[in-house]
């Protein structure tokens, strides 16, 4: 198993805590993923995330998992990985986090949810280092931003905006151009109070992985692989971002399950990436 993150995620979290302050959930904070949550019992809930992903990525991952752990509904638990990078397939009750260069596709980043019952039951954060080797995202506070967000939409958590201005959350489309550009690489109270909202209720069961162990059982099927090529992920739903390009994608599978796509897109004239649409 990779090495914890004990110093590192003491420090990301603190320093994510001087973005909570002591107040009810916002009537505002309505980004929500649809309502998409885990089913659980009980907050705070625990949920896995594996690690699939290189040293070049461990500091970002370790820094979201702090980050999103500052939560008071929710604690997430770095596990070793339950797949291989490349193929990146999902694990049933928990997360699992992946980089690979996974090719001129489009996009930087994936989160994926499968619904089961109406509640997320497994779900993927998706890293491309196809486009994170280029010089025009290959920055700490780039990585951090997408990663932070792909993390967050897995829980449950939708855009603040598409408009690529800075909200000073992870969870905005802001597009960081440099290490010195530090913005956007965090959640802000806004999501915290958001998660408040979403994880309020309980439920009578459970989709979180409540095992002893680090690993989950699969689902087995083929349902379950987690595409890289945007033809695959379904029909278009929700927002666009500021370019006109779709960004959450539906695909229905058997027995009434879905698979979602939340798509972080590289800027038009990237290559491989959708153009502006009008």
């Amino acid at each position: 198993m990779k090495r914890r993150f004990s110093a590192l995620a003491a420090a990301a979290a603190l320093a994510a805590a001087s973005y909570l302050v002591a107040s009810p959930p916002s009537v505002e904070a309505d980004h929500s993923w649809s309502g998409y949550h885990w089913a659980r019992t009980q907050n705070p809930f625990a949920l896995k995330v594996g690690d699939n992903v290189s040293s070049a990525w461990d500091v970002h991952l370790d820094t979201a998992i702090a980050d999103w752990s500052t939560s008071v509904v929710l604690d997430l638990t770095e596990v070793a990985g339950g797949t291989t990078a490349r193929q990146c397939k999902p694990t049933n009750g928990r997360v699992e986090v992946c980089n690979a260069a996974y090719g001129r596709n489009g996009w930087l980043g994936l989160a994926q949810i499968w619904l089961s019952g109406g509640h997320i039951s497994q779900g993927l954060a998706k890293m491309n280092d196809t486009y994170f080797s280029m010089a025009q995202y290959n920055n700490k506070n780039e990585k951090l931003h997408v990663m932070c967000q792909e993390v967050g939409h897995t829980l449950g958590l939708g855009h603040q905006s598409e408009s690529r201005t800075s909200l000073d959350t992870c969870m905005d489309y802001y597009y960081n151009t440099s290490d010195e550009d530090i913005k956007s690489t965090h959640p802000n109270t806004h999501d915290y109070d958001l998660l408040k909202i979403i994880y309020s209720h309980f439920d009578p069961t459970t989709t979180v992985d409540q095992t002893s162990g680090t690993a989950a059982g699969r689902s087995g099927t083929d349902d379950d692989e987690g595409p890289n090529n945007p033809a695959d992920f379904g029909r278009p739903v929700g927002p666009k971002d500021n370019y006109g390009r779709d960004v959450v994608f539906v695909k229905d599978l058997p027995n009434g399950r879905k698979a979602l796509t939340h798509v972080t897109w590289a800027l038009p004239g990237t290559p491989g990436a959708p153009p502006r649409q009008h």
